[in-house]
């Protein structure tokens, strides 16, 4: 029985959709095969470095000091917001205005510089955090060049993967040895 007109286009899509499902499938196992791809938890590669553990302990004592530099200095404003509470009732106008402006005054003060010592240890962190990072990316280049990875992905952006894939530990371990 020949073909009509209407059946031949549906022959030929089916055979087209079949060929391309075979070649499609025998050639993924053999890109899979040939391309290597790595993960790496990059924050968790850096702060278990011992760099980072050094410069986050030095970080830890100087965010103390001014917390502790902070409180004294807190502490004196809510003394004087006292003494000017307590004395309110008995002061002379003008003495308790030059009293209420310096109070004013020392407020101001006193958050400028809690804005400054938070800009400036936000700053150090920065630094201190950029600075492993660009060292901590040679290191993943050259994990990746060594070991033959046609890319290594950040875990942050990936669903699933192979635990053996995953380049976290060596790469904290090499940025260690080549950075004692």
């Amino acid at each position: 029985m020949p073909l009509t007109i209407f059946q031949r286009p549906k022959i030929i899509l089916s055979l087209f959709i079949f060929g391309f499902f075979i070649c499609g499938l025998s050639s993924v196992p053999s890109f899979a095969a040939e391309e290597r791809v790595g993960f790496i938890d990059i924050q968790k590669a850096v702060s278990n470095t011992k760099e980072w553990k050094t410069s986050f302990n030095k970080f830890k004592l100087n965010f103390t000091a001014v917390k502790e530099k902070i409180k004294v200095r807190e502490e004196k404003i809510k003394n004087m917001q006292e003494e000017l509470n307590k004395q309110s009732f008995v002061l002379d106008p003008e003495l308790k205005r030059g009293k209420e402006e310096q109070l004013r005054k020392e407020k101001i003060t006193f958050e400028r510089y809690v804005q400054d010592q938070n800009a400036e240890l936000s700053k150090k962190e920065k630094e201190v955090t950029q600075k492993i990072l660009r060292k901590m990316m040679d290191i993943v280049k050259k994990l990746g060049a060594e070991g033959s990875y046609a890319m290594i992905l950040g875990q942050q952006s990936v669903l699933y993967h192979d635990a053996s894939n995953d380049l976290t530990e060596v790469a904290t371990t090499t940025y260690d040895r080549e950075n004692e």
